[in-house]
């Protein structure tokens, strides 16, 4: 039969336990030991998923308390000196609290220190850890711990293969703190410590190590081509078998590249990427394993298997044995178990299948294909056909006014009536603020008591009227908080949100929300994405009260805040039955008839975000400008229908803009706020170079560290902003929202904020 296998699972657990465990670690109310303890638990409850659900190879590898990309930079010895103890250096093993420094800039032992810098991996909403690389740089094996998961993993009786982050992908990841600096000199240097590493896992009796690849499915230039060749031809040596996974993407034009590369197996992904498999069985080796991956571990709608089997019968027939199956990317991405949504719709329900679910269907999938199913895998068959055609036959996935309304959007629909000089000067009488104004992202802390009040709305413990007078509350402090810091354009917190995409999926029709399904963005950060189900609009105003409230307790200017069209769709599991830009148009819609009613109510600045902007970029160059003129279409369509005095604001975090700078200009948002306090304001360079011509917000400080940031370090960066910018452009905003800080933390970072602008008005004004 086919082995079955997934390229890597969720590390969360189905109630995020491993959130908890490691937020109370860094709180001291959990200590070192019972922090692995629950690490050991989870990835003993994992494996054991894969065993019982018939997987012939247990993944071992892709747990981290914090970040795999972090783990492999640590196992590398890859650790700043800003973070790096003598101690450890002797010792050889870094310890894990170094490693939470390097993520979040403090742990519960070691001295504060600037956090790394934190971008998404590839197309994705989950963020990695960046290398930080040099001239000079040295490595060596610094961490055991993979080692350690590897002997746990056997001691309980499973077959395993681990998985690592290859080394030309984990270079590519990585950022050269020297400028000029060319990343690709360190592989050299590298390939030892992974030939060490793979001599280790050997020694322990390791069959498989699957090195993932996903670089080969970007453009790569042709000296990073030869590169591959070059370090697989040392890695290739290893004495274990090596399966180069590839995923997110095609191989496209690197496919003869991957398959002549001397490894054992090659993965690929046969869900974003159906199109290559002919290609690949045509070039691939006889001798080489090919694993396919069908089960898509990027979504949730439940897998085709009739069609999967009879696209894959050739692959089989030609391949035998040398056939794998298995999920398209890891599982990280989706939610850990369907079972646990006792109250979702049954329809609905029948229709999804999260990574406990997709274990079933892989190892379904691989003895359908290899004539050993068993009655449950034929009746698993059986079900994933009527449930697909249940919901291809729904009324509840397409509404005829939606689409009506959409055929009918005109060019001028999105457009605003002025230019930006013009609209500019408007804004500036209108809201009179001065030079280097300063405001926030939108939200702030999202305290336990808020929390408790929204459980407790749930759980049918507390009115909605008493629920919405908690929130006013809250509003009301968050308000006085700002002005008694001296804030000058305010946001109202937005306490009575639980997410800022979740919040309006639940106002919207066409949505449709799970309880349980946490998938993990970066740390111990968790989202609980909507499944767009159908066909999108707005049946009422979404925001309109709240904003309005807020504005009735200050006179300073109020941002109305909502969630950008093309983020309300990256950050959803989103209908497959048509196209991402169809259903994003309907999403734009419902948002200009909320951007019109909150202008109507004297909202007199609505911030629009946009974080998943670059995120939704394809991975393939080619396919950048299709992809960016809907995006930016959508985003215009849901902003256009304004005043010019209206200020339309937008942010977006940890994304490069140089290669797309034309594109964000091209959204006309009236003032933009970045990501830029981990990156020193390097990514003003693309702002300057290319002359943007509206206003910029760069983040001034790091919101997810705790530390609070020095007056002198943000006036420092706004500097560095103002010799690339005009002072009369810049705002002083934080790099992102506040929701996941303390207050304790928050007013004295936000108080230096201020302190920072008064000073720099008085240089620069």
């Amino acid at each position: 039969m086919s082995i079955s296998h997934v390229v890597g699972y969720p590390r969360i657990g189905a109630d995020r336990e491993l959130k908890r465990a490691v937020e109370a670690y860094w709180q001291g109310a959990l200590s070192r030991e019972s922090l692995e303890a629950a690490g050991r638990e989870l990835r003993t409850r994992h494996w054991a998923d894969q065993r019982e659900a018939g997987l012939d190879l247990v993944t071992v590898g892709d747990f981290a308390f914090y970040d795999q990309v972090l783990d492999l930079s640590v196992t590398l010895g890859a650790v700043p000196a800003r973070f790096a103890a003598e101690t450890e250096v002797a010792a050889g093993e870094v310890d894990l609290d170094t490693t939470f420094r390097m993520a979040r800039g403090r742990a519960p032992r070691g001295e504060p220190a600037a956090a790394c810098e934190m971008t998404k991996y590839f197309d994705t909403n989950y963020h990695y850890l960046v290398p930080e690389l040099h001239a000079g740089q040295s490595f060596r094996l610094a961490s055991s711990r993979l080692f350690d998961q590897v002997a746990e993993a056997q001691a309980l009786g499973h077959a395993v293969k681990v998985t690592l982050l290859g080394p030309l992908t984990w270079l590519w990841l990585g950022k050269a703190r020297d400028e000029g600096f060319d990343r690709l000199s360190l592989l050299e240097a590298l390939l030892p410590v992974y030939g060490e590493l793979l001599a280790r896992l050997a020694e322990q009796g390791v069959e498989w190590v699957q090195l993932e690849e996903p670089a080969l499915v970007q453009d790569l230039p042709r000296e990073w081509q030869q590169a591959y060749e070059a370090a697989y031809s040392v890695l290739g040596r290893a004495p274990v078998k090596l399966l180069l996974a590839s995923y997110f993407g095609g191989l496209g034009d690197n496919l003869g590249l991957a398959v002549g590369l001397p490894v054992a197996g090659l993965h690929i992904d046969a869900v974003r990427a159906p199109e290559q498999l002919a290609a690949v069985l045509d070039r691939l080796p006889t001798y080489k394993v090919l694993s396919v991956g069908a089960i898509d571990g990027r979504n949730i709608w439940r897998a085709d298997l009739a069609l999967l089997r009879e696209r894959l019968a050739q692959a089989r027939i030609r391949l035998g044995q040398r056939l794998w199956i298995a999920s398209s990317c890891s599982l990280l991405h989706v939610p850990v178990d369907l079972e646990r949504e006792i109250e979702l719709d049954p329809e609905l329900k029948s229709w999804l299948a999260f990574a406990r679910q997709k274990l079933d269907e892989t190892v379904t999938l691989a003895r359908l294909l290899g004539g050993s199913a068993t009655q449950v895998d034929h009746e698993r068959l059986e079900a994933a056909t009527l449930a697909l055609q249940a919901r291809r036959d729904s009324p509840r996935i397409h509404r005829p006014e939606v689409a009506d309304r959409l055929a009918g959007v005109e060019p001028l629909d999105h457009e605003r009536a002025s230019s930006y000089p013009k609209r500019a000067l408007a804004q500036r009488r209108a809201l009179d603020l001065p030079l280097f104004p300063t405001t926030t992202i939108g939200s702030f802390p999202q305290t336990d008591e808020i929390r408790a009040a929204r459980r407790a709305l749930k759980a049918g413990e507390l009115s909605l009227e008493a629920y919405e007078a908690r929130m006013r509350e809250e509003i009301a402090y968050a308000v006085a908080r700002q002005e008694a810091l001296g804030l000058d354009m305010l946001v109202h917190g937005e306490p009575e949100r639980n997410d800022m995409v979740e919040y309006f999926g639940e106002r919207l029709d066409g949505y449709a929300f799970t309880r349980f399904g946490w998938v993990q963005s970066y740390g111990s950060r968790c989202v609980k994405p909507p499944v767009i189900v159908g066909d999108v609009s707005r049946p009422d105003p979404m925001t309109v009260r709240w904003s309005q409230y807020a504005q009735s307790l200050t006179d300073r200017p109020m941002k109305g805040m909502l969630t950008g069209p093309v983020t309300m769709l990256q950050w959803a599991f989103v209908r497959d039955d048509q196209p991402r830009e169809t259903t994003c148009r309907q999403i734009a819609l419902a948002l200009r008839d909320e951007v019109r009613d909150l202008e109507a109510a004297g909202i007199r600045a609505i911030q629009i975000d946009e974080p998943a902007l670059r995120e939704g970029l394809p991975l393939r160059q080619g396919e950048w400008q299709a992809y960016l003129d809907w995006a930016v279409a959508c985003f215009r369509l849901s902003a256009a229908g304004v005043r010019d005095e209206t200020q339309i604001h937008t942010h977006m975090c940890y994304s490069e803009f140089n290669d797309i700078i034309d594109s964000i200009a091209a959204l006309d948002a009236d003032v933009i706020t970045i990501e830029t306090s981990r990156s020193n304001m390097e990514l003003l360079d693309a702002f300057q170079d290319f002359a943007y011509p509206n206003d910029i917000g760069p983040g001034v400080y790091d919101i997810h560290s705790p530390n609070i940031p020095a007056v002198e370090w943000m006036v420092t960066l706004m500097e560095k902003a103002a010799e690339r910018i005009p002072a009369e452009r810049l705002w002083i905003n934080p790099d992102c929202g506040l929701k996941t800080r303390r207050w304790e933390e928050v007013e004295p970072a936000l108080a230096n904020m201020v302190e920072a602008a008064r000073q720099l008005r008085r240089r620069l004004g």
